[in-house]
């Protein structure tokens, strides 16, 4: 079998493609020549290409998105976020596995400052991403499907209707590699965000950066502990609007019963996400 020829972009479409075949196939446990066969890819191939680009192995990654996997994330969610919440793992000042540090701005503050926002286009081992940037920090990560940039920016434009986005790609690879590369994830560092949202919105993106690589959470947890039991949809919402994907992990976010529900960005890529995910924590294991 004849591989195709490798880009950037060609092995996302490739292990994109490999990730629709097991998705809608796990229950089946597909071998690795079948997926390799779907995909157009020898065996070998395949496998260099997914541990190269997930950390792990094709089979390793079917069984990082299987619904008993999902379970198993969400089997200590609660106590995940009760011991984040525990040891003062919230507000301004804390530090997760992407050692994050934010500010937040609310519509009323930016409509005020007359909100100006630096965007540009970046690779990253989910396809092409788009990347805004605010003067204090990383405003917005979202991502390019099919190629359509003027699509993924009008969507991260009508967040902030009356912000002025500016193409500045130089000013915006920094912060795409720091987000994308794990040797640069330190906590004298740390990436500085900005939470451009209503005063609920915020709060929850807050408490998504308390959930640990490797883990997840739900809705309903997620509403509890900010004090708010029957507010599981509204926190759904605010998950949904989250314009920093990735980086404020709205991904680790499954159903109660471990599905892994809606994603603005597709559920291929999530499931794309928690897979590379698994990777990185097996190798920060290691």
């Amino acid at each position: 079998m004849l591989d195709r020829p490798t880009t950037s972009q060609g092995d996302y479409a490739a292990i994109k493609h490999a990730i629709e075949f097991i998705s809608t196939r796990w229950r089946e446990q597909p071998s690795i020549e079948a997926i390799a066969g779907e995909v157009g890819l020898s065996t070998s191939h395949l496998h260099h290409l997914f541990k190269r680009w997930a950390g792990l192995t094709p089979k390793a990654f079917l069984q990082a998105i299987t619904v008993e996997h999902a379970r198993e994330l969400l089997r200590d969610s609660a106590s995940v976020l009760d011991a984040a919440y525990d040891v003062g793992l919230s507000g301004p000042s804390r530090l997760h596995d992407l050692f994050v540090t934010h500010d937040a701005m609310t519509p009323g503050d930016y409509r005020r400052d007359g909100l100006r926002l630096g965007y540009g286009f970046h690779p990253s081992p989910f396809g092409e991403a788009l990347i805004v940037a605010a003067a204090r920090g990383l405003a917005g990560l979202g991502f390019v499907d099919d190629g359509k940039r003027a699509a993924a920016l009008a969507d991260m434009q009508k967040r902030w209707p009356r912000a002025t986005l500016i193409e500045d790609h130089e000013g915006t690879a920094p912060l795409a590699e720091r987000a994308f590369e794990p040797s640069l994830w330190r906590p004298e560092t740390p990436l500085r965000v900005v939470m451009i949202g209503s005063d609920f919105e915020v709060r929850v993106w807050e408490t998504l950066l308390s959930v640990p690589l490797g883990c997840a959470t739900t809705y309903s947890d997620i509403a509890r502990h900010l004090g708010k039991p029957k507010a599981a949809r509204a926190v759904g919402g605010a998950v949904g609007r989250n314009p920093i994907s990735f980086v404020v992990p709205c991904h680790r976010v499954l159903g109660r019963s471990g599905a892994l529900t809606g994603y603005h960005w597709g559920l291929v890529r999530k499931q794309a996400i928690i897979g590379w995910e698994a990777g990185r924590k097996a190798a920060f294991a290691g």
